[in-house]
């Protein structure tokens, strides 16, 4: 099917990590990116992105958790930049420790931000789209919207939630006959800065589950999703994989493997950092703060690549690829 062509892009979570990159991505097609987050340094440092990719820019300060700001956002883009096309909802915060050690006002700040932020940037993208018929809105989410694991309870719980609601709102749509299209991408381990910035009860440094990716990978397969919103969800990475269809198929038995060896994976040997910077409430990289990038403290350890992500993009070659080897193998064997 052929590509959709957008103009206007909007991206949540865009200071750092995954939104960073993808706003990078969407520039160098010379999109127009809305850039929204809480950190003032690091949207200004994605604005410089952009414009040198070669893409107009829009930073606005939006805490996704307040639908008047993202609702204020959403006119303001559509006033200065045009109308929005494409809408990538990204923002989280979470909280890296046991359920118990968690407070009720930690987790329920994490799920407005992770959860109701994509509700509200959800509906404010549809309050400009509907009327015209058309857009594409792309939720990025996780292996873990899946399969939950320790000391993630926040995190899982927020990202099965916006499954639910994303599986509605398109029984929603079809029932309408709406062409605005949503799509979900789900993303393996990525190095991003939140291993450096989210609120942290473990005794060591957190770290994402190895195999580790860079948060390009995510990136461009996100921007890949948004051409061809058609698909209900995108899988990325060998990882995501494997744990979405190990939890269909034996789910009590990973419960007893994460149990035994997924406080392990999630920490470093080096221990938290007394003076490390926590987001929950307030941006790391707000005006006092620093830029972090859209990379982490684990480059060194991460895949530029995904081959799985690839074939996933570029089915129809794959598939193509497939068969002549089938055939190839065919003629061999007739010899």
């Amino acid at each position: 099917m052929g590509r959709r062509r957008h103009q206007v892009a909007v991206v949540t979570g865009a200071s750092a990590g995954v939104g960073r990159a993808t706003a990078r991505h969407l520039a160098r097609r010379g999109i127009a990116v809305a850039v929204l987050a809480r950190g003032r340094t690091g949207l200004d440092a994605t604005v410089e992105d952009v414009r040198a990719a070669g893409g107009r820019a829009l930073a606005i300060e939006v805490d996704m958790a307040r639908y008047d700001q993202v609702e204020a956002a959403g006119q303001r883009v559509e006033d200065e930049l045009g109308p929005i096309d494409l809408w990538i909802n990204n923002a989280f915060s979470s909280v890296f420790a046991p359920f118990r050690e968690t407070r009720p006002e930690e987790f329920r700040r994490a799920t407005e931000v992770t959860y109701l932020g994509y509700v509200h940037g959800t509906r404010v993208a549809l309050t400009h789209m509907t009327p015209r018929d058309r857009g594409t809105i792309v939720q990025v989410g996780s292996a873990l919207a899946y399969r939950g694991i320790p000391l993630q309870a926040t995190y899982c719980g927020a990202k099965h939630a916006i499954v639910g609601f994303t599986e509605s709102l398109r029984c929603e749509l079809r029932h309408d006959r709406s062409n605005v299209k949503v799509t979900m991408v789900h993303l393996p381990a990525l190095n991003t800065p939140q291993f450096d910035w989210l609120l942290s009860r473990l005794p060591r440094h957190a770290q994402p589950v190895p195999p580790i990716y860079d948060p390009a990978v995510a990136a461009r397969a996100i921007v890949a999703a948004a051409d061809r919103p058609t698909r209900r969800e995108y899988w990325v990475g060998a990882p995501t994989v494997l744990t979405i269809l190990g939890n269909r198929i034996v789910p009590g038995l990973l419960d007893h493997y994460l149990a035994r060896t997924a406080y392990r994976s999630q920490q470093t040997d080096q221990p938290v950092a007394p003076d490390q910077p926590v987001n929950l409430w307030h941006p790391a990289d707000g005006v006092e703060g620093r830029d972090y990038g859209a990379r982490g403290s684990f480059t060194a350890r991460s895949h530029a690549h995904s081959p799985q992500a690839w074939l996933a993009r570029h089915r129809v070659i794959a598939t193509a690829g497939l068969a002549a080897a089938a055939a190839g193998v065919a003629v061999w064997r007739r010899r």
